[in-house]
Order: structure tokens, then C-alpha cells, then sequence
């Protein structure tokens, strides 16, 4: 009996390169016996041709099925659409830039054939990436890693295939600001890693910037990890003993003769204080802005146009 699997694709202005993915990946699962693969693209609001591109591929094969948002929501959204759309007993996540080898989609069956729950792919190296986003990248998954309640391979990538509970248990996660990661980690399952070196997009551009980086890591922190809410409370025990041992130094100071201006005192304190209390301002609005988020319960995405018979709506 052929078991079927979906491969999840988001796509953002991919134009240039679908064409060469598309005939890469049919290749690749054509020569994989016992399975009946279909593809799902998902046009995160691309303003290029990668929605006239996936009509033409859909027009010829009948195993791709396309969504298209109605403006860019993100690739979590693009993510999170295509698991909705999915109703095969595998599904795979797979980036449109050939940066992820469709050729380990056959080892990677094989693994969850061996009773594994989970195949991904994680990265050995970052060569050809930008050498500071690589950096901030490595410091960020160190610092998640030691502050919030899952963990993270900081070479792990979106690249994955998983079974059908897999992906409905990653359904079940119903937050608007979505980490797909954490949520990966959050949920377990028993998992098979495959290292690979990384490689450059076969064409195009990168499409994250350090503003969206800086709010998917933003994202990771604070939906995984309540330590930031706590750092008042360690921020005013570290002031209380600040000072107390600035009052103490001060009172030394004094009976040894030595005239310290009282404004200088003053002038530390109020500053001190201020920035102390900005910093637990942002805190809290970091937290708060994603409640308000959540209980605005906006959709995570609007579909524009599909190919799809039935997927689950947003």
C-alpha cells in the first residue's frame, strides 16, 4: 500500500528559481517507491511571478496544489497554511531555494520507516551566509537555549519530515506569533537528525533582513521563556543591594574625612532608576502586545487564491 506525503513549499518571490526546484524535487520523489508525493506551494504574497509560475506547474501536474495569501504574512503563516492544507500521512517542509538538498528526502522516509517520528535536517556550517547574521544567529540560539524551556539545535533548520500526529500535534498549537522551532521542540517526538553542509540558493536573494530576524527571535524568546517577566523582581533585589553597599561606601567615605557631593549620589540614583524602570516598561509591553495579539484573534493568514478542494480555513 503507497503512503502519501505532502511537501509543504513557502514561497516569497521566488520567480527565479521555482522552476529549477520544481523539476529538482519531481525528479527526486518520482524515484521514491511506495509513496505518492504532492506538493503544496504557499505564495506568501509575492509580488513577482511565483503565482503565475505555480498556476503553470498545477496546469500540468495535477500532485501540485497552490495557495496564494493575499499579501506577504510571513513564512510561519506560509508554514502553518500548508500544514492546515495537508491531510497525507507525511508531511515534509522544504524551502523553495534548494538550500535544503531535496536528496535527503529519500533517507529521510527511511528514518521514519525505522520508527522515528521525525526527520530534520540541521546545518554543520553557514558558509556563503553573511558572517555578522551568522554570528547574531549562533548568539541567539545560545541565549534561548539557556533561558527558555526548550532546546533548540542551533543548526537546525525548517527542512523536516514528519508523521501525521507530528503535524497535528504542531496543529494543536494555536498562538497568532508563531515559532515553528520552539514548537518543534516544544512538542518532542522522537527525532533523527541529519547533518549536512549548507548551500547557497541556487537563485535569488535571502529575503530576511535583521528587522525580521530580530522579531523571529523576539518571537522565540518571549513565547518560550517568562524569565524577562522576572527580571524586575532580580533587577530590584540587585538595586536594594546596590544600595545598601553604595550607602555603606558613602557613610566610610564620610568618617574618613573625605567630602563627597550629595548630587552625585542623587544624580546616579535618579538615572539608575529611570533606566530600571523603562527597561521593566518594555518588558511588560513586549508580553502585553502579545496578548493583545492573541486576543484580537485575527486569522494568521487570508488566502487569495487556491487550487486546493478543501483546506482548513485560517
Amino acid at each position: 500500500m503507497m503512503k502519501t506525503l505532502d511537501l509543504i513549499v513557502p514561497c516569497y518571490n521566488e520567480e527565479a528559481v521555482l522552476p529549477l526546484f520544481y523539476e529538482t524535487v519531481r525528479k527526486t520523489v518520482s524515484s521514491l517507491p511506495g509513496y505518492r508525493a504532492t506538493l503544496i506551494f504557499v505564495d506568501d504574497g509575492s509580488t513577482d511571478g511565483t503565482l503565475r509560475a505555480l498556476k503553470s506547474f498545477a496546469a500540468r501536474d495535477a500532485s501540485v496544489r497552490y495557495l496564494s495569501f493575499s499579501r506577504n504574512f510571513g513564512k510561519e503563516s506560509a508554514m502553518l497554511a500548508g500544514l492546515r492544507a495537508s491531510q497525507s500521512d507525511l508531511v515534509a517542509f522544504l524551502d523553495a531555494d534548494l538550500q535544503h538538498d531535496p536528496a535527503l528526502l529519500g533517507p529521510m522516509l527511511e528514518a521514519l520507516e525505522e520508527g522515528y517520528d521525525v526527520a530534520a535536517a540541521k546545518r554543520t556550517d553557514r558558509a556563503g551566509e553573511n558572517k555578522l547574521k551568522s554570528k547574531l544567529s549562533d548568539a541567539f540560539y545560545r541565549a534561548a537555549n539557556r533561558i527558555t524551556e526548550v532546546e533548540i539545535d542551533p543548526g537546525a533548520q525548517d527542512f523536516r519530515v514528519m508523521k501525521r500526529k507530528v503535524a497535528d500535534a504542531i496543529l494543536s498549537l494555536s498562538e497568532h506569533r508563531r515559532f515553528t522551532k520552539g514548537m518543534f521542540a516544544f512538542v518532542g517526538f522522537k527525532t533523527k537528525w541529519f547533518p549536512h553542509e549548507n548551500a547557497e540558493r541556487a537563485a535569488g536573494d535571502t529575503k530576511w533582513n535583521y528587522k525580521k530576524l530580530l522579531s523571529y527571535a523576539a518571537d522565540g524568546i518571549f513565547a518560550y521563556s517568562d524569565l524577562p517577566l522576572r527580571l524586575p523582581l532580580y533587577g530590584g533585589l540587585s538595586l536594594l543591594a546596590g544600595s545598601v553597599l553604595f550607602a555603606l561606601v558613602l557613610l566610610i567615605v564620610r568618617l574618613c574625612g573625605v567630602h563627597v557631593p550629595g548630587t552625585l549620589g542623587v544624580l546616579f540614583a535618579v538615572l539608575f532608576l529611570a533606566a530600571l524602570i523603562l527597561l521593566c516598561v518594555g518588558v511588560f509591553g513586549e508580553y502585553l502586545a502579545r496578548v493583545y495579539g492573541e486576543a484580537k484573534g485575527r486569522p494568521h493568514y487570508i488566502v487569495s487564491e487556491s487550487n486546493l478542494p478543501s483546506a482548513r480555513k485560517p
